[in-house]
């Protein structure tokens, strides 16, 4: 089970994943090999099989840029000797392929990553492999800065390597096949990982006497009960029904969730009743969602501070027991809940599927899971490198020589996984090893499993050997109680709002993105609070398509019909 990375993906990415997500497929190049230094791509003498995994003599050196964060610098203090820029998997790459890696800046934390990438982007100053998101990957395009990978892709890639990046079907690669070109390689990540759930404290149901909740009025019920009911029975009124951060959406305390009770989705495209593709954001769904927030606020089942705190500080109030609901991704369990958890051993979370003010199912809103890819500089000497650094991370992991408690959860490290630059992943792999635990467990074959699944299960049975400190994997995939059993309903019952819009970004998106998600945000946030009232709603969908979306919705359904032909 993917854990901290979601995290530190989502902080990277929330910015862009409100108008800019994708589907497709690879295309091949057909103008030959792309230019580099040595004016020829490197050929390898042997079969497929031999040039996917052979060994460069002498040792190449490629440019990369780094990014790492508290929970990476926690992982490092629990692997002796071994740094960001020494450690197991760098020794791994040199010594099986020959590549060594030269960081041109290591930035720390998201926030100063954004910042270091957007003077590289500007200067042109790029390494010779860079990680970037669907907009970066098209700047750099425009500018000639970056090579197609069409054909090495298919040269070099390994089967489990396609298979693994063709799981998550075309989307990953119509992102980033620009002008019919491949431009970047996906670093795959799962998109029903980005599915929402509400998040409740279980023990504070029970200490109140209130049932499981089966509807949305049952859950604002329940909110206002966390409220002003002194769950936490300190004869105080100090706790928040319900948890939401800053920046409104995200994995964390983020109302995407809530949203989809009403049916509303605010960050994905979505079909109209006509059929026509528009921004989510632009509903009256919407606007039903935000007047119930308002009155919440002015209740105080919010935070009267949330619109200042950002991820940290709202976790710290979960971490401290001043909580009882937030709406958020499968790894909250992880972080922070596991800390409420150590401080205080009664606090139990527990996962439910979204919950609808109606008779009609809610779903949640997901888009594509893959938000960034590997771009090469036009002129680096090995660009098949980065195509072979893709095979090796994928097969230490999932392949049929995998050491999974070496390379990605090594003990109590759990973002192990990290220290590769490149980090992409089975997309369904969290649900399958739910499913492996879930049909060993029932037909007693534990000592079966293997990799991912038995590592997991193994954590799992730890704790309810008494181990405190691996609750989340409980709360995670316990084949009864675990948020993948949710996940499971979700997938069975198709009860995903997936995003509509299946390209790369459009000329206007590229530029008015920014300032269209601004514009939501600081509305949304304004009249939340009650700065604004709730019929300024209706201004903001005309400001919004004012200022570009007007544009981008018609070169969304462009894109769409030509794509359907």
């Amino acid at each position: 089970m993917k854990r901290f990375g979601k995290i530190m993906t989502s902080v990277l990415l929330i910015s862009s994943m409100l108008l800019v997500s994708a589907c497709g497929n690879s295309s091949s190049n057909d103008e030959g090999e792309p230019n580099n230094m040595s004016g020829q791509v490197r050929s390898d003498a042997g079969n497929s099989a031999d040039i996917q995994t052979a060994k460069y003599d002498p040792a190449i050196t490629v440019s990369l840029v780094g990014v790492t964060d508290d929970t990476l610098e926690g992982v490092l203090a629990k692997l002796q000797g071994e740094s960001f820029e020494d450690n197991r998997w760098t020794k791994l790459y040199e010594d099986q392929l020959g590549i060594k890696f030269k960081y041109n800046w290591i930035a720390k934390g998201p926030d100063q990553f954004k910042q270091k990438m957007n003077v590289s982007l500007a200067t042109g100053d790029v390494p010779e492999f860079i990680q970037v998101d669907a907009i970066e990957l098209k700047q750099l395009q425009e500018a000639d800065l970056i090579m197609d990978l069409g054909e090495l892709y298919e040269k070099y890639a390994a089967p489990l390597t396609k298979e693994v990046l063709a799981q998550d079907g075309e989307a990953p690669f119509k992102v980033a096949t620009i002008d019919g070109k491949l431009m970047g390689l996906p670093n795959v990540r799962s998109s029903i990982d980005m599915a929402q759930f509400v998040w409740i404290r279980t023990d504070w149901l029970n200490k109140l006497g209130l049932s499981e909740p089966k509807s949305m009025d049952d859950l604002l019920d329940i909110i206002e009960a966390f409220t002003t009911q002194d769950p936490d029975g300190n004869g105080q009124n100090d706790t928040v029904g319900l948890l939401v951060q800053k920046d409104l959406f995200g994995g964390f305390a983020g109302l995407e969730g809530f949203f989809n009770a009403y049916h509303a989705y605010p960050t994905v495209w979505v079909k109209d009743e006509n059929g026509q593709i528009i921004h989510g954001s632009t509903r009256p769904e919407v606007k039903t969602a935000l007047a119930e927030l308002q009155k919440m606020y002015q209740k105080g089942q919010l935070d009267k501070e949330f619109g200042v705190k950002d991820w940290g500080k709202t976790a710290e109030t979960a971490s401290a027991g001043k909580a009882g609901v937030a709406f958020g991704q499968q790894w909250l369990s992880a972080w922070p809940f596991q800390s409420n958890h150590d401080n205080d051993p009664n606090a139990v979370w527990k996962a439910y599927p979204l919950l609808s003010i109606d008779s009609q199912p809610a779903k949640s809103e997901i888009s594509l899971g893959t938000t960034q890819y590997w771009a090469v500089r036009k002129d680096a000497a090995h660009p098949e490198a980065l195509i072979k650094m893709f095979n090796l991370y994928i097969e230490k992991n999932w392949g049929e020589t995998a050491e999974f408690d070496t390379y990605y959860l090594p003990g109590d490290a759990e973002g192990t996984w990290k220290l590769s630059p490149v980090t992409p992943e089975p997309p369904n792999k969290n649900l399958d090893a739910y499913l492996a635990i879930s049909e060993a467990t029932s037909s007693g074959s534990v000592d079966q499993l293997k990799g991912e699944a038995k590592v997991i299960l193994d954590k799992v049975i730890e704790y309810k050997s008494g181990n405190q400190g691996l609750w989340s994997w409980y709360a995670g995939s316990d084949p009864v109680e675990g948020v993948y059993r949710v996940m499971k309903q979700y997938k069975d019952q198709d009860l995903f709002q997936m995003n509509e819009f299946v390209s790369a970004p459009t000329p206007t998106m590229t530029d008015k993105s920014a300032t269209l998600t601004r514009l939501m945000n600081e509305t949304f946030m304004r009249i939340i609070l009650g700065d604004l009232k709730v019929d300024a709603f209706d201004k903001y969908v005309e400001d919004w398509n004012k200022l570009g979306g007007e544009q981008i919705t018609k070169e969304v359904n462009e894109i769409h019909k030509a794509g359907n032909k």
